[in-house]
């Protein structure tokens, strides 16, 4: 399943991992998901604030399995961050 998590661009084995602990075993579980709630659920999982470049990932792997086509520009997390 950590392979499959994989899939996404970007997602390495650490990030891998984090989904899974959040329950999640393929993409397609991503698909819908409240990145926000992802991102308060490892803060509260790992017992302390994670820092925020995770939510900015959660954000772009919710992209990826939400949709079938892609914007590159989107798949890169740092196109994720909160707006200034």
């Amino acid at each position: 399943a950590l392979k499959e998590l994989q899939q996404i661009p970007g997602v390495g084995p650490s990030i891998a991992e984090d989904l899974w602990q959040l329950g999640f075993r393929k993409v397609a579980d991503l698909k819908g998901a409240d990145p926000e709630v992802l991102y308060r659920d490892l803060s509260e999982i790992q017992g302390c604030k994670v820092d925020r470049c995770m939510l900015y990932v959660f954000r772009y792997a919710v992209y990826f399995a939400s949709h079938e086509a892609h914007d590159p520009h989107l798949l890169q997390w740092w196109n994720w961050k909160d707006p200034r």
